[in-house]
This record gives C-alpha cells, sequence and structure tokens, in this order.
C-alpha cells in the first residue's frame, strides 16, 4: 500500500487551494510568488532585486527556441 510523502501531501494541498482560488485571485498569487522569487534570488546573489530581475529575463530569453516563422519574415 502506498503512503503519500509529506511533499505528496503538501503538492496536493497547495493544487486544492489554487482550485479553489478566483482567476484573479490565481493571477495575484502568480504574481506575488513570482516577486517573491526574484527577492531570495536577488538576496543569494547579493544584486539588487531589479539587477535580478533582468538576470533571469536574460537567462528565460536565452533557453528559447526561435521561432522559424519570424526568422522566415526577418530574412
Amino acid at each position: 500500500m502506498h503512503h503519500p510523502s509529506v511533499a505528496d501531501e503538501l503538492r496536493a494541498a497547495d493544487r486544492r487551494h489554487a482550485a479553489s482560488l478566483s482567476p484573479g485571485e490565481r493571477v495575484a498569487l502568480a504574481l506575488e510568488l513570482g516577486s517573491e522569487c526574484i527577492a531570495l534570488y536577488a538576496a543569494a546573489s547579493g544584486q539588487s532585486a531589479e539587477a535580478a530581475r533582468r538576470a533571469l529575463e536574460r537567462r528565460r530569453q536565452a533557453r528559447r527556441r526561435p521561432s522559424a516563422c519570424v526568422e522566415a519574415l526577418l530574412a
């Protein structure tokens, strides 16, 4: 018999909580969590919040695959 781990139980509780929120509340929660993550990254890397946000945005953009459609339009 499988007993859920504490992590499994916490994830399930988080999903139940998110499902109970309105769409606007979910957006507000996502923005709040994003701000918290930027603050944590800034503190860990010794950067300002704005510098950390820019660094994370550069990382996100660097991982994106180029769009063949956009490449064709620009060529």
